[in-house]
């Protein structure tokens, strides 16, 4: 009777392992496919970001790492139209804002404790834009980084439009829309970009 119930036991522990095991790499296929398909999209139709999009994507990008866990990123959500079209004239790069009916932009606190210079936010907001990125791909959604920092003719313009504190900058701006799925996202692996132990 032990003998059974330790075989049954057993069974049971490794078909435990083995749906643990499948689970992990589904949730590994997912991450990785959605990482290869996230392209930048410079084209949008009229239909609107729902506010659960928004959020879901502001809560992936502060979930990236940040020196100390300092937490430097700050986010402004434009979805006025007059606004985004004025951003458009600001910003030369970003032209698809008179389409995009959203943007948010990606902005970073550049104190540091005790009022010295943050040596890492730009470091930290780009990780946040990344994942920011990467959750718009995966809600379906189409989105461009467009950089404004660290070229202060595009920054302090931006910065004033936004009545931005004067330590906070914005890093990049990002116009976020429904697409039409025409673009495709590229293959960048080259090899030859990597060296082991040294160059």
């Amino acid at each position: 009777m032990k003998h059974k119930l330790l075989a049954v036991a057993l069974a049971a522990l490794t078909l435990t392992i083995m749906n643990s095991c499948t689970s992990n790499t589904n949730t590994a296929d997912a991450v990785f496919e959605n990482i290869f398909n996230r392209k930048s999209v410079r084209s949008f139709t009229s239909e609107p970001v729902s506010q659960e999009h928004v959020e879901a994507m502001l809560k992936a990008a502060m979930a990236a790492p940040t020196a100390v866990n300092y937490q430097p990123w700050r986010f402004v959500v434009v979805t006025d139209r007059a606004q985004l079209d004025a951003m458009a004239e600001i910003l030369p790069y970003a032209k698809m804002l008179k389409q995009a009916p959203l943007a948010i932009v990606v902005c970073g606190e550049t104190t540091w404790f005790e009022g010295r210079e943050n040596p890492y936010w730009q470091q930290d907001c780009s990780a946040a834009t990344e994942n920011l990125l990467l959750a718009a791909e995966a809600l379906g959604l189409g989105a461009v980084w467009t950089g404004v920092y660290p070229n202060m003719q595009l920054a302090e313009p931006l910065g004033e439009f936004l009545d931005l504190p004067e330590t906070v900058q914005p890093l990049c701006a990002i116009p976020i829309g429904h697409h039409d799925g025409t673009t495709k996202p590229r293959d960048k692996w080259k090899p030859e970009n990597v060296h082991y132990g040294r160059w």
